[in-house]
């Protein structure tokens, strides 16, 4: 049953686009065959346009690209820096505070002993 209304559907669809674009069929076969050539050319022409004004001139966009990429890499440098700084303090203090730990386990290790030895009758 699925399968006939699946069926139905389709065929259905593919009416609806066989009524929307047979009467643009007779529109589309006057158009003229090179209409994507003259745009590229119009982009080619008004690229060509702006390159000539005056402030424009020596404008290249590889030299703006090759500034804009070391900048960004300039950018991540010192990010990277500024990370391994932070990361260097975090082990810096790990550590201590490892040493600090360490420290007292040996002294109430050394107090318990004591108190065990003074609290053993002789």
């Amino acid at each position: 049953m699925s399968n006939v209304i699946a069926i139905i559907v389709f065929l259905g669809s593919l009416l609806g686009i066989f009524v929307i674009l047979f009467p643009k069929i007779p529109l589309v076969k006057k158009l003229p065959l090179q209409a994507r050539g003259s745009q590229e050319n119009l982009a080619l022409r008004l690229k060509n346009k702006i390159k000539d004004l005056g402030p424009l001139k020596s404008f290249s966009s590889e030299s703006l690209l090759h500034k804009l990429l070391s900048k960004t890499r300039i950018l991540t440098l010192k990010m990277e820096s500024k990370i391994s700084g932070w990361q260097h303090q975090l082990r810096k203090n790990s550590k201590k505070e490892k040493e600090i730990e360490n420290d007292t386990y040996w002294k109430e290790l050394k107090n318990s002993t004591n108190q065990k030895g003074k609290n053993r009758p002789a």
